[in-house]
């Protein structure tokens, strides 16, 4: 039964973000989650995920994270067919300056890898189990309720019944569409500042059986990324996931884009920079049509930067920023932005005066780090942004390319580098003495000349 004594808390959304907050916010208060859409039963599609369908995966700040949030999450993940992936051991892995990185394995960072459907089914089951959190499914948020002070609930519809609901505070996790900006501008506040850099990318994503052996020996993930440097950047993932399967997503920035076309799948693939991901597919068996998509723009709002906020009110994950998938920091983000929350709420009233702004600047700060990654890349595609690179981001760029160069063949400076890609540390990190040393000092081995496969992995594949 909930307890009427706690504080109330809605949250907007059941998606990951929408988990986490909740989550986050349980310690504390009575948690409503407001879902639009019905949550399968199952580690089944829905409509409200449409990027489901696509690789995903969840970097070792985010696996600290989950468990942070939700301790021993990760190993229900992996028991059931999740993955804890090494990097670089596990992984077969191109940069986008096209240096391929050595399988090192002295570094201590792991990928969470399995399909997006079964990660959300068991963050469902874990946090609507919890005895202070219930859900409202069929259920749309239409604005916030209170003044341009104070959030104090929100309007919602369910069938063809409106209704509003209070809640001492709101937290905003639905996503890149988030309405948001409007709902604050409809209480008198001013427009909240974003910028958007799209590379243009599109993607297109299909299902395979493991080829051969493959599936048997825990294939590593294979990664071509796209260079910057030559548009279109193209480049592509295989992702191997429970059931045996292979998600693989291949990807290409303005008139290099991935069709739907079945047949036009491999040669694509065979395309890349490497045709490696190409010739692992030529003897796996579709088990799916091609789900393509466009919705890649790494698109900020700075709600952490307005000068005035209403009490009762914060978002988190896509809600504030949403990035390029191919970096793969939407999952951690989220989880990263929760934990903020859950900190602040330790030491604050949910209710208190100023407590919204401090989860909003909390939530921020892995907002900010994930964001420079990725404009970092993206801002240097052809149209991508009507503001050109600065200087410090150009700066950055040529910085981040040698930091590459020198993790691909150093495993010191390797582990410096996935502190920062891994989100574990800032990005003052690249400037540590396990960087600039090989840095200054040269790679301890040469470049290699191409993917680092082994001969049993790929006779596996083709097998």
């Amino acid at each position: 039964m909930p307890d009427r004594a706690r504080p109330t808390a809605i949250v907007i959304g059941a998606s990951a973000a929408g988990l986490f907050a909740a989550a986050a916010l349980a310690e504390v208060a009575e948690v409503t989650i407001i879902e639009r859409d019905v949550l399968p039963a199952g580690p089944e599609p829905r409509r409200g995920v449409p990027q489901s369908r696509h690789a995903h995966l969840v970097w070792s700040g985010g696996v600290n994270a989950f468990n942070e949030l939700l301790p021993g999450i990760v190993n229900d993940i992996v028991g059931k067919g999740g993955r804890l992936v090494h990097i670089m051991g596990d992984m077969i892995s191109r940069a986008p300056n096209e240096i391929w990185f050595r399988r090192f394995t002295s570094t201590h960072h792991r990928n969470l890898v399995c399909s997006r459907d079964l990660l959300d089914f068991v963050l469902r089951e874990r946090v609507l189990s919890h005895p202070h959190v219930s859900v409202r499914q069929e259920t749309t948020v239409l604005g916030l309720n209170g003044t341009a002070a104070r959030v104090t609930g929100v309007r919602a519809r369910t069938g063809d019944e409106e209704s509003t609901l209070s809640a001492d505070l709101v937290i905003d996790a639905s996503g890149r569409g988030s309405r948001a900006p409007q709902w604050l501008e409809d209480l008198g506040l001013p427009p909240i500042a974003q910028r958007k850099v799209n590379a243009g990318v599109a993607y297109a994503t299909r299902v395979y059986r493991a080829p051969g052996t493959a599936a048997g020996l825990d294939f590593p993930l294979v990664n071509v990324q796209a260079n910057p440097a030559k548009a279109p950047g193209q480049g592509g993932i295989i992702l191997p996931i429970e059931g045996n399967r292979w998600i693989v997503t291949l990807s290409g920035t303005r008139g290099g884009e991935p069709t739907s076309d079945p047949e036009a799948f491999v040669d694509f693939a065979l395309g890349l920079g490497d045709p490696i991901i190409g010739e692992l597919l030529r003897g796996a068996e579709p088990l799916s049509e091609v789900a393509t998509t466009r919705s890649t723009a790494n698109h900020r709002r700075y709600y952490e930067k307005s000068q005035a906020w209403p009490d009762g009110f914060a978002l988190l994950g896509d809600a504030i920023a949403g990035y390029n998938p191919v970096y793969g920091h939407g999952l951690t983000v989220a989880a990263q932005g929760a934990v903020a929350v859950r900190d602040v709420l330790r030491t604050k009233s949910i209710a208190a005066r100023g407590t919204a702004r401090r989860l909003q600047l909390a939530a921020g700060r892995p907002v900010a780090a994930a964001w420079d990654l990725a404009v970092g890349q993206d801002a240097f595609y052809p149209g991508a942004s009507s503001t050109p690179p600065t200087a410090v981001e150009r700066f950055l760029a040529r910085f981040v390319d040698r930091a590459v160069a020198n993790g691909a063949g150093n495993p010191r400076a390797l582990g410096a580098l996935l502190d920062v890609m891994s989100m574990e540390k800032p990005a003052t990190r690249l400037f540590s003495p396990d960087m600039l040393i090989p840095m200054l000092f040269g790679p301890r081995r040469p470049h290699l000349q191409g993917p680092p496969i082994s001969d049993q992995e790929r006779a596996a594949a083709s097998s």
